[in-house]
């Protein structure tokens, strides 16, 4: 039952990639592209999330946490920069 769970997560957090990368090459804006890139990179740490369920391997959730710190700081650096420049 888990499994199934699971793997219903596993699509819909696809889905959602799939989504927001649709967004992120569309986007008018730099500023909808940066936000659409916060949102795959999130949607991301869930898929490894739940690969490191599925697969027993908790080493995973070390990857998706250094993941998500990287991911964190490359957002603040681009919005830093479309701000007012480095």
């Amino acid at each position: 039952m888990v499994n199934i769970l699971l793997t219903i997560a596993v699509s819909i957090t696809l889905l959602s990639i799939v989504i927001t990368m649709v967004r992120f090459i569309k986007g008018p804006t730099n500023v909808d592209r940066i936000i659409a890139f916060d949102v795959m990179s999130v949607s991301s740490i869930a898929l490894i999330a739940f690969i490191a369920v599925l697969s027993n391997r908790i080493i995973y959730m070390d990857v998706a946490l250094v993941y998500g710190i990287l991911g964190f700081l490359g957002v603040i650096v681009v919005a830093r920069y479309l701000e007012r420049g480095l």
